[in-house]
């Protein structure tokens, strides 16, 4: 997940200057920041934006409910490991990192078949914490929330329990990390409540910051030279240090 506090900083000058030179382009005198001509976030890498659901894959010290109909002994809650690994009684050590519940279903299932006649085996998600999108700031309950099948901003600030009574909806940013790039978006959630732009789909891993006391003194100069934008504004953001 991609830190909040070393890039706040230049993603809001990255915007201001932007703003006030009238459109995208190449900032300087930071020549590690682009604000770029795009009105969403791209997605992370290796995933489809246009595919339809969205396909849960295991990762480590997930929680994974392990059912064998007519054995009860088999059937248990089981944490994934540091290493992506669970142990199944009897089926042994079983690589479960990357993979969908129905395919270690069906891995358990195999293994199984050498000690229990048919057995039917099911796997549920009971918990996750590798597939989480964090919200932080002005929302009621700030936290990691887990992202299964498709999840979109207005979503996960409900997940959330929804903005604070003084929230400020025009400083709601999502930092993400696609492929080894940073990135941010700044969205005005009011415009989005109105049908004003769609409501942009988030993903595991990335951090949603609802005008929090250091995005709005950040973002108050931004604001104030383009207080009406009409679009998600989108900054590619690297580590000055590099």
């Amino acid at each position: 997940m991609v830190g909040k506090s070393g890039f706040f900083p230049v993603l809001a000058y990255a915007i201001l200057l932007a703003s006030c030179a009238g459109g995208p382009r190449h900032l300087t005198p930071g020549p590690h920041l682009t604000v770029l001509p795009a009105s969403e976030l791209p997605p992370p890498v290796g995933l489809d934006p246009n595919s339809g659901a969205r396909i849960y894959r295991v990762g480590p010290f997930d929680k994974l409910a392990i059912s064998v109909y007519g054995v009860p002994d088999l059937s248990q809650t089981l944490q994934v490991d540091a290493a992506g690994r669970i142990a199944v009684p009897l089926a042994g050590a079983i690589e479960v990192s990357g993979k969908t519940p129905d395919e270690i279903s069906a891995e358990i299932t195999r293994r199984l078949s050498a000690y229990v006649r048919s057995p039917q085996v099911s796997v549920n998600l009971e918990e996750t914490v590798s597939q989480v999108v964090t919200v932080d700031g002005q929302v009621k309950e700030p936290g990691l929330y887990p992202v299964v099948g498709r999840m979109t901003l207005m979503r996960a600030i409900a997940t959330a329990k929804g903005v604070t009574e003084f929230a400020r909806l025009q400083e709601v940013v999502i930092f993400r990390t696609v492929g080894d790039r940073q990135m941010a978006a700044l969205y005005d959630l009011g415009a989005v409540r109105r049908g004003s732009y769609p409501d942009p789909e988030v993903f595991a891993g990335d951090v949603i910051v609802v005008g929090d006391s250091p995005a709005r003194r950040l973002f108050r100069d931004v604001l104030q030279a383009a207080p009406l934008f009409v679009a998600p504004i989108v900054a590619l953001l690297q580590n000055t240090n590099n």
